[in-house]
């Protein structure tokens, strides 16, 4: 039997065991793979059923944390009319042994299927029940940690002597202009004359909302909060390119890639080609195509190829052969 029969391809949140065959009375277990902060492994059983498992694999993180998982997991046939059967969503299972989620299937399989386990989140578990999800916490902390930046925050936040002001499509902020223009060479381009004067320097940003302007001057800043950074991602992305703020745009890069699903996947990719955001393009393909996500976004998929980029569409149908001629 090749390695590549134990081998498990995943993305941030994916993960897929594919099998070529599996004759009856066998026992085969996956490599391990990575997802969130624990290794993981799938494992079949075949006699009169089909029984799956999936578990974390033993270690001291996992008896000191054990994850509190929320997933989908499937079982597809890719072959002809691609056939699925889904089990029940899973919804925060305490995973600590081999047996804490077992799924047995009655349906005979023959040939080729494909085990798909799409985690929606992922918790740690405390001794305190103050279970926290990874993937919400400490997404741009990475960016954000230095004390200095701290101390500029309380600047910002009590308006300590701002001399620049923010105008947005629904509000206006104060700044400081020498703290935008040593992050941006846009800015401070935009300050190199004005700063020289007396008085508020005033900057239309009106393609942003209040609360976008807000959450990007906290990230200037160092004071960086999850509840403002998701939601305006996409908003951001456009302010980090327009200002040239590139540890803002990789920041958002990675953190786009952490959270595709069927939902944002067509808009996530065409914001990787709009923004030249290599990696988060790649993931998208590989979510579309090499996870069959394609095929569940159908009506969605036939709206986009009309208005996206030509370019777009020839990689996703260039993919999409590759694919076909491999499982």
């Amino acid at each position: 039997m090749s390695d590549s029969a134990h081998r498990v391809e995943t993305t941030s949140r994916l993960a897929q065991w594919r099998i070529d065959s599996l004759a009856s009375f066998t026992f085969r277990e996956s490599d391990p793979f990575t997802i969130g902060n624990w290794n993981w492994r799938l494992s079949v059983e075949k006699s009169r059923t089909l029984i799956i498992r999936l578990y974390s694999e033993v270690s001291k993180v996992t008896r000191e944390n054990p994850p509190i998982a929320s997933f989908i997991i499937k079982v597809i046939w890719p072959s002809g009319d691609r056939k699925c059967l889904v089990h029940p969503e899973v919804t925060e299972k305490l995973l600590k042994s081999n047996d804490d989620f077992v799924w047995a299937i009655d349906v005979p399989l023959t040939g080729k299927f494909i085990i798909d386990v799409e985690f929606l989140d992922l918790k740690t578990a405390s001794p305190d029940g103050k279970d926290s999800s990874i993937w919400k916490e400490g997404l741009t902390r990475r960016q954000s940690s230095d004390s200095a930046l701290s101390l500029l925050s309380r600047m910002l936040s009590e308006s300590i002597r701002t001399d620049i002001v923010l105008n947005a499509s629904n509000g206006s902020l104060s700044a400081h202009g020498a703290v935008l223009a040593s992050r941006s060479p846009v800015f401070s381009s935009m300050f190199r004359d004005s700063l020289k004067r007396k008085g508020m320097c005033t900057i239309d940003v009106s393609e942003m909302s209040v609360e976008a302007c807000e959450a990007l001057l906290n990230y200037v800043y160092g004071n960086t909060r999850k509840e403002e950074f998701l939601p305006h991602r996409l908003s951001l992305l456009d302010a980090a390119d327009k200002y040239d703020i590139s540890d803002l745009k990789e920041a958002i890069e990675e953190s786009l890639v952490e959270d595709i699903d069927t939902r944002n996947v067509l808009e996530r990719l065409q914001s990787a080609t709009l923004y030249q955001l290599p990696k988060l393009k790649s993931c998208c393909m590989l979510y579309l195509v090499k996870f069959g996500r394609i095929f569940d976004i159908g009506d969605d998929l036939k709206v986009f190829l009309k208005c996206a980029d030509r370019e777009v569409v020839s990689e996703i149908f260039d993919h999409v052969l590759g694919a076909w001629k491999g499982f």
